[in-house]
């Protein structure tokens, strides 16, 4: 019988995987872009060529080759946008951030905040080279390897709920304090700037979630889409080589950070699997664990109400996605299918809500 699971997530990585040609919606003066490398980027050499990354629903991301070294440009897409989203120039200064400090993230060349070069605001950046992991149960791995890599993302995420956000520069990256509280209130504006349809799961959240958000107890930066296929993993050893995509990165609660990417565990690929020790994947008890071991905490609150919260703030996001196809601005053509994820996620978001007391 054909695994289903596994199926889906063949087609999403080959959906995902690579380069082509640039969409017609995204392309912009390849000339104008090469004008500016040269007078901004150190090193580099024209000609330029510009391929576009498959994957991504948010900003267009392109590969820029030349006879030298390749690099990556993240930009924001045309078109109506909502407000506060695609900030690549907070991808940017987080990079630029955390780069000297050796923590995994692709070198950066330079931000453009200038719209006439290419349309929108854009970066370059360093292409880091190396393996994406788009399923997360890690098939083709054997159960050493499968547990040392999901091991090396827990540590690289420790890392940087570890990092001194005021040391490295990031004092005003985002306001300490009240994190979980304005997350709310931004995903539930976003859901409903981009809402296609009523959901009565979402309408009780939206009541439920500032009704009993729990206090934060810590600030730390945090990347808040932490997950395997977000970073590039060294080509041979279970070691992050990068980590990517930093759009919705701030100062916060780390444990929206840790909890977001326990999701897996709950209601995810990693929940399909029936025995993850024999498969070499952590546990959710060990996972939680190794986390409060390496960030010095003595344990972890109930989880269920994070839970809930992560469901609910990924069917905003998605809906966000669906908003942009009902605008004409999305970035996939997969987009149109996940409008039938969102009541899924609002029904699965409800159901920890009700474990957690609702």
């Amino acid at each position: 019988m054909v695994d289903d699971h596994a199926e889906a997530e063949r087609l999403r990585e080959a959906q995902n995987t690579g380069v082509k040609p640039v969409a017609e919606s995204h392309r912009f003066d390849e000339d104008a872009l090469a004008g500016w490398m040269a007078a901004n980027v150190e090193g580099f050499a024209a000609p330029l060529e510009v391929r576009q990354f498959k994957g991504g629903q948010s900003n267009p991301t392109y590969r820029l080759d030349t006879p030298s070294r390749k690099y990556v440009m993240r930009r924001k897409p045309p078109g109506k946008l909502l407000p506060s989203a695609h900030a690549v120039d907070r991808e940017y200064t987080v990079i630029s951030a955390l780069y000297p400090t050796g923590f995994p993230v692709p070198r950066p060349y330079g931000l453009c905040t200038d719209e006439s070069v290419i349309g929108t605001m854009f970066y370059v950046m360093d292409m880091v080279e190396g393996r994406i992991f788009w399923d997360q149960s890690l098939p083709g791995h054997t159960p050493a390897e499968r547990h040392a890599i999901h091991m090396a993302a827990l540590k690289t995420l420790a890392d940087l709920h570890n990092t001194d956000y005021r040391a490295v520069g990031l004092e005003g990256f985002g306001r300490p304090g009240n994190y979980m509280a304005r997350q709310i209130a931004r995903w539930t504006k976003q859901y409903k700037a981009s809402e296609t349809q009523r959901l009565e799961s979402i309408e009780r959240l939206i009541d439920w979630l500032p009704r009993t958000v729990p206090e934060d107890d810590q600030t730390t930066i945090v990347h808040a889409d932490y997950r395997l296929d977000n970073m590039v993993m060294h080509q041979r050893e279970p070691r992050v080589a990068a980590v990517l995509d930093w759009e919705l990165a701030t100062l916060g609660n780390p444990l929206a950070d840790f909890t977001y990417v326990l999701m897996q565990w709950v209601n995810g690929a990693i929940a399909a699997i029936p025995d993850l020790e024999a498969q070499g994947i952590p546990t959710l008890k060990e996972y939680v664990a190794e986390y409060c071991r390496l960030t010095g905490r003595a344990g972890l609150p109930d989880l269920n109400w994070y839970f809930a919260y992560n469901a609910f703030r990924l069917a905003g996001i998605i809906q966000g996605i669906v908003g942009r196809v009902r605008d004409g601005t999305a970035n996939s053509p997969q987009a149109t299918a996940m409008e039938a994820r969102v009541p899924l996620l609002g029904e699965a978001a409800w159901n920890f809500a009700v474990k957690a007391g609702a």
